[in-house]
């Protein structure tokens, strides 16, 4: 018995449509790539899927109430709401610089949340 998903790659503009099956014994086969990244895109995507947060965390400053924020890298994707309801508990208390660190590895996943903007 085969477990099959498609999705597309979003790793170039090609957009490929990405067809991966899992077999009985667990072993994955990837069609539809045009590249070998979208081979190992397909797979990542079956094992570990990973996506990037962009996200607000409040401030303590009237003029700038909400500052922008991402991780530096990708999460793993159930990880997601829980970063979200963690960020939700941060006060910015100090006027951040783009690039800032703003949290240290978010839930002890080795990622860090930074800011990506001025609050001049």
């Amino acid at each position: 018995m085969e477990d099959e998903q498609s999705f597309v790659c979003v790793l170039c503009p090609r957009g490929c449509t990405l067809k991966v099956a899992r077999s009985a014994s667990g072993e994955l086969a990837v069609g539809g790539n045009g590249c070998p990244r979208g081979e190992a895109y397909g797979r990542s995507e079956i094992l570990d899927p990973r996506r990037s947060l962009t996200t607000t965390v409040r401030t303590a400053f009237a003029d700038r109430p909400r500052a922008p924020v991402k991780s530096s890298a990708p999460l793993p994707k159930a990880r997601l709401a829980d970063a979200v309801r963690a960020l939700d508990e941060l006060l910015v208390t100090r006027r951040l610089r783009c690039g800032d660190v703003v949290a240290t590895d978010i839930l002890g996943l080795g990622v860090d949340i930074v800011a990506t903007d001025d609050l001049d």
